[in-house]
């Protein structure tokens, strides 16, 4: 990966934030995901559903013009908690990148950009969930300055404050 570059994710990139949770989801590869199984999911889609709500805002990394990465933060109220539900006023984060292009850096780039953007709206903080295992996942929410602040299940409950 040579010509990386990170966009804002628009309305048009459904699909592609759909084949990226895909890969969240079954970081591991041993799952079996598929956007239909995705779709079935109601705890799992709700990060998706209705893409791009007013409050949504994510970013999609590029090898050159080819999609490799993408993370995104959605609001989910208390009724609709995510996996890694704070408060209705802190956004949760999904974060992928395509199985061949991990490695490379597209992870800590997606991530920073979404840090920068959360920022730069005056947000008080990021939350995201990280499933027991996912070491690689987990280092680089921890580099970035993720904490852990619960457990949901088999996964951690991670918070990056922005604002004190």
């Amino acid at each position: 990966m040579t010509d990386r570059s990170v966009r804002d994710a628009t309305p048009d990139d459904l699909a592609f934030l759909i084949t990226m949770a895909v890969e969240a989801a079954d970081w591991d590869g041993t799952r079996g995901t598929t956007a239909e199984s995705l779709r079935a999911d109601a705890d799992a889609w709700h990060y998706l559903e209705g893409w791009q709500r007013a409050t949504d805002f994510g970013v999609v990394a590029l090898d050159g013009e080819r999609p490799v990465g993408a993370g995104w933060a959605r609001f989910l109220g208390k009724d609709d908690a995510g996996y890694g539900y704070v408060s209705d006023s802190i956004p949760e984060l999904t974060v992928a990148v395509a199985t061949d292009a991990r490695r490379g850096g597209i992870g800590t780039l997606v991530l920073a950009e979404l840090i920068e953007a959360a920022r730069g709206q005056g947000l008080e903080g990021l939350s995201l969930s990280v499933e027991d295992g996912n070491t690689r996942a987990r280092a680089l929410y921890e580099k970035a300055g993720f904490v852990t602040v619960g457990r949901n299940g088999n996964s951690d409950t991670m918070l990056l404050r922005l604002q004190p």
